[in-house]
């Protein structure tokens, strides 16, 4: 399966017009924001994510750190650099849809966008 195949659940600093772009392209995407869970400790989402069969997509690199040490998950997506408009989260996205390799869980993929290009690395876990 490739990364997006999965149903996400988008952390809190992902922005609300990326989660309207995944649904509107066919994606099972839920957004810790729009259940209020606004300051959840990364510990909480990624424990969430994994109960309920999801990928995490998130800007934050913590989600790396947790996983390598130990914590059970699903998948984590990560976005670079982060905090970024939605256009430019929506094309490090679209380059994860068209180029990612397939995946099997659990796994860590990076895309980091750079101008007009994005890097993916994925680590089998």
């Amino acid at each position: 399966m490739k990364a997006l195949d999965f149903p996400l659940l988008a952390d809190e600093n992902v922005h609300p017009d990326v989660i309207v772009f995944l649904r509107e392209a066919g994606l099972d995407v839920e957004s810790v924001a729009e259940q209020g869970k606004y300051g959840l400790p990364d510990t909480q989402v990624l424990q969430r994510a994994t109960e309920a069969g999801r990928v995490v997509l998130t800007h934050d690199s913590d989600f790396g750190g947790l996983a390598l040490m130990g914590a059970r998950f699903v998948g984590i997506i990560y976005l670079r650099p982060g905090h970024i408009r939605a256009d430019f989260t929506i094309k490090t996205l679209e380059a994860i849809r068209d180029n990612a390799p397939g995946v099997t869980p659990p796994f860590i993929l990076v895309a980091e966008r750079t101008g007009d290009t994005v890097r993916i690395r994925v680590r089998q876990l």
